[in-house]
């Protein structure tokens, strides 16, 4: 495993590191206790020693598997958790001080942990980046020894340049992939003046870049790559980057041909974003261990060539751009 500096925290994390949406099992099928701690215990097992939850992944219980998983074991693993998004209706007025300390207090006693390593704003509505009180909370909460630093969990690039402008905003998770290209532009570019550290989310688009799916794939009931398409949940981005379905495996057939040696894209997908050194860490998530050891095979290759990288940003010219670069 390679490690990247996280920005201003100083911590040093795997390049390749853990996200725990469903790491229990597949999204919306119920949580396995077992298989999570299983996948957890395998990720550090390969020194992957930063871990991504949120309190509403499973109701707690994902906190919970990650906090029992890392009390186990010798090792320094990092935990990063999320608050906000249990606020219904998820709007701006439902962000006050008194409801994220309590999150932050429950997410405390799911991971039984004394001090969370990160704190992020989970995908806010965008006016709450415009309310300096709530982000002068977390450094009481600092100063309370709750938590060591604070972070955002971002839609849009706007929404991140904005985050930073706070002093104590110390990371930023954004959406970024060969599907999802924009943050590299002016993100990247202030990101690395400001030394934030960038964690990437949803890498694979939601599987899209792992090439294994095609027009005749489909999700169960309660998946989100079933009923959120057009984002009837959350944000479509977060539902194969925003990406429609059907131009998405036409712009994977083609990424094929440029890779025909992989049957499994998704090493690759990987190992495009550590291409770009403002990246501190990927959390790709794991449903089952095999999920984890693909995922893990990007630290092992070398880096793309200028040729594939070309031909990697003609495909989104040619059919992903239009529909997703101005929008987050």
């Amino acid at each position: 495993m390679n490690y990247r500096r996280l920005g201003k925290t100083g911590i040093n994390v795997s390049e390749i590191s853990l996200g725990t949406w469903q790491v229990g099992g597949k999204w919306g099928s119920g949580f396995n206790d077992t298989l999570a701690e299983n996948i957890i215990n395998e990720a550090i097992d390969a020194g992957v020693n930063f871990i991504d939850t949120a309190d509403v992944y499973e109701a707690g219980a994902s906190e919970a598997a990650v906090g029992r998983v890392v009390k186990s074991r010798s090792e320094e693993v990092f935990v990063a958790t999320k608050c906000g998004r249990q606020i219904n209706p998820h709007v701006n007025e439902g962000y006050t001080v008194e409801v994220l300390r309590k999150y932050v207090e429950d997410s405390l006693k799911n991971t039984g942990l004394d001090c969370l390593d990160l704190i992020q704003l989970h995908c806010p509505p965008t006016e709450v980046f415009y309310r300096p009180e709530i982000f002068e909370l977390f450094d009481r909460l600092k100063d309370e020894g709750k938590i060591k630093n604070l972070g955002v969990s971002v839609e849009k690039v706007e929404e991140g340049l904005k985050a930073i402008e706070y002093p104590n905003v110390n990371t930023v998770q954004i959406i970024f992939n060969m599907f999802r290209q924009r943050p590299s532009e002016l993100f990247f570019e202030q990101v690395q003046k400001k030394d934030i550290g960038v964690i990437v989310r949803v890498p694979l688009a939601s599987g899209l870049l792992t090439g294994k799916f095609s027009s005749d794939s489909t999700f169960e009931k309660e998946d989100h790559r079933n009923f959120n398409r057009e984002g009837a949940a959350f944000d479509k981005g977060e539902t194969f980057s925003g990406v429609p379905f059907n131009i998405g495996l036409q712009a994977v057939n083609e990424l094929k041909k440029v890779f025909p040696q992989r049957e499994n894209l998704a090493p690759v997908a990987l190992r495009w974003i550590l291409d770009f050194s403002e990246v501190s860490c990927i959390i790709p998530g794991a449903s089952k261990t095999e999920h984890l050891k693909s995922n893990l095979q990007a630290v092992e290759l070398p880096p793309l060539t200028e040729d594939e990288k070309a031909a990697v940003n003609q495909i989104y010219d040619k059919h992903i751009k239009k529909h997703v670069h101005q929008l987050w």
